[in-house]
């Protein structure tokens, strides 16, 4: 039974690559097809990661402010490392001081 996964999951992922590469044989020239085929990856990647942020912490609290933390800094334009630093500093002393209050 595992083999039919296997088959289907490939057959899958080949159609996925296969399909616009025989129907769209032009060069898009929609500017709002062009648009949304350029967020795609950020969408997938959002979707990917947000939910592992939740996840990956002790509690809900330290997470929301370790994210928080994360968009303020990315929103002022700082280096990947200082937004991956400070958020998980953050985390770090969120989930301390949730230790320390239960």
């Amino acid at each position: 039974m595992i083999y039919v996964y296997i088959a289907v999951m490939a057959i899958v992922t080949y159609l996925i690559r296969m399909i616009p590469l025989t129907v769209f044989r032009k060069k898009i020239e929609n500017k709002y097809i062009k648009s949304f085929l350029y967020y795609v990856p950020y969408t997938c990647l959002t979707a990917m990661t947000l939910p592992a942020v939740f996840y990956a912490t002790g509690s809900l609290a330290s997470a929301a402010a370790g994210m928080a933390v994360a968009i303020i800094l990315a929103l002022k334009e700082r280096s990947l490392v200082t937004v991956a630093a400070g958020a998980c500093v953050t985390v770090f002393v969120a989930e301390q001081v949730l230790h320390v209050m239960a």
